[in-house]
């Protein structure tokens, strides 16, 4: 096996400041495994990290690899490594100090350490993970859609599944038609959930109904709350995915139901979210924060994904050396998920 290897690197913010490089591959240390990296996904994030530092540690001490979504195959384990063997398939986790539960953080300092941020990321041909930073990748899912699961698809999944209990014959809604977006409209509806979706493209509105949506809604054509009520003959969405954010979360509250779900994910429109409180009181709605998921969450939407059958979206795949042009493509809003192949 070749001693050196190829991964994107940023010694600062800005796309100045990211190069593609060649170094040597790493050694697996302790509870450590070696893994050959097949995918990585792209999420918004990933783009405001890369030009404009968001969540990148300040100052950086050595040069930070973007990207926190892999998939691919165990290469060599370090000593006392005992969840997985060589040659399996792995997923990465995103947040990977939170395990199940609550999860670790305090009111002062809550839990922020991620791959790709805080924490080296994952676009190299080689990385190192803490064996607890993974988890088994589905068996029939491609490297290229299993990439996609670890932010994106646990997002959906945490705030439809595993906070929000989603049933059968509620009404869900949702914003966009990104990765997170996607994928809760196929978690949903996996789920018995009458969804509509909404978006400012009739293409990507049309597309939607073919992966099943039972209404779209054109938001450059009408108030968008106003055709939920329509849509539901008043009773409004039981949950909101929201990943708009800032004042549009005003919007949501409107449209939710009595005793509605309100997931907060997106920061399009700001990091500071505004509404009215009148919502809040005469409907009893629970707005929630998501931070993508633990992972034991994640081992379920994996088994989820095998038993269903269902497969991510996927708008288009990069290869290695075009990693600059997924950012571009990131920027101009695509249908579901971007991935880079790497091996």
């Amino acid at each position: 096996m070749t001693t050196t290897m190829k991964r994107w690197q940023l010694t600062a913010a800005g796309r100045a400041n990211l190069k593609l490089v060649e170094t040597a591959i790493p050694t697996p240390g302790p509870g450590e495994v070696l893994i050959k990296v097949a995918a990585v996904s792209l999420n918004y994030r990933d783009k405001l990290l890369v030009d404009a530092g968001f969540g990148m540690l300040d100052p950086l001490t050595e040069p930070l690899i973007p990207l926190s979504d892999v998939s691919g195959i165990v290469a060599a384990c370090g000593e006392g490594v005992t969840r997985f063997a060589v040659g399996e398939r792995i997923v990465s986790t995103f947040l990977p100090d939170w395990i199940d539960g609550d999860g670790p953080g305090t009111a002062r300092h809550p839990n922020g350490r991620n791959l790709g941020g805080s924490l080296q990321g994952v676009l190299a041909e080689y990385i190192v993970l803490n064996q607890d930073w993974a988890v088994c990748g589905p068996r029939k899912l491609s490297h290229t859609e299993a990439s996609t699961l670890p932010c994106a698809g646990l997002t959906a999944w945490t705030a439809l599944v595993e906070r929000g209990r989603v049933r059968a014959g509620q009404k869900v809604v949702v914003l966009g038609t990104g990765g997170v977006s996607l994928f809760s409209l196929q978690i949903a509806l996996l789920h018995g959930a009458e969804v509509i979706v909404v978006s400012g493209d009739d293409k990507k509105l049309a597309r939607a109904r073919d992966l099943g949506a039972h209404h779209a809604i054109n938001r450059k054509r009408e108030d968008w709350v106003e055709a939920v009520y329509r849509l539901t003959s008043d009773h409004g969405a039981d949950h909101i995915l929201e990943t708009v954010g800032g004042a549009h979360l005003g919007k949501s509250l409107d449209a939710a139901a009595v005793a509605g779900r309100i997931s907060l994910i997106g920061i399009l429109e700001g990091l500071d979210v505004s509404g009215g409180f009148g919502a809040f009181a005469r409907k009893r709605v629970v707005v929630e924060g998501i931070q993508v998921g633990h992972r034991r969450a994640l081992e379920d939407l994996v088994r989820a994904f095998d038993l269903s059958g269902t497969t991510p979206v996927i708008d288009a795949i990069y290869g290695m050396n075009d990693f600059e042009a997924a950012l571009d493509h990131l920027d101009r809003g695509p249908f579901g998920k971007i991935v880079v192949e790497v091996g």
